[in-house]
């Protein structure tokens, strides 16, 4: 064997060698990293259910009903266009009201967002940047206008909470 040759041969053996490792690399992170979808896009692309997703939008006024558990709760999330029904066992964030934006984690079954963590905003002009680009994406949100759910200034604010 040349010296030409083994020169090629050493370099075609470490592209292998990188190959398989970004390959391991990138299934090791495939079970770890959660998507995010806002529910127009669960609607137009269904998920695996066993596949934890993230989802995120307005929790709609009026739906916030604590289940036959006391930890137990159902409200249902949207973008505007399409509304998503969560049930989640637990204790919410204190700042978890209707009309404000959250972002829920957990699997999609049978239609209904199984969430085992939901994450509220953390103030009043927060909107957390995946709500705020689902709600611009539908045209329901400008950059510049208060987030949805907010008071305008001079009004009292939203008092939502449970129901």
């Amino acid at each position: 064997m040349t010296r030409k040759n083994q020169r090629i041969a050493m370099i075609v053996g470490g592209l292998a060698f990188l190959g398989i490792a970004a390959g391991l690399v990138l299934t090791a992170f495939e079970d770890s990293v959660v998507f995010f979808f806002s529910p127009t896009d669960l609607q137009a692309q269904p998920t695996d259910p066993e596949r934890r997703i993230r989802i995120g939008g307005l929790v709609e006024s009026g739906s916030v009903e604590r289940g036959p558990a006391d930890a137990e709760i159902r409200f249902v999330v949207t973008d505007g266009n399409t509304s998503l029904p969560v049930r989640y066992v637990g204790i919410l964030p204190d700042l978890f009201r209707e009309g404000q934006g959250i972002v829920a984690q957990g699997r999609l079954r049978d239609a209904v967002f199984q969430a085992d963590e939901v994450l509220a905003k953390h103030d009043e002009t927060y909107m957390p940047k995946e709500v705020a680009d689902a709600l611009k994406k539908q045209g329901h949100w400008k950059e510049g206008d208060p987030p949805p759910g907010t008071a305008a200034p001079g009004t009292a604010p939203n008092a939502g909470g449970d129901s």
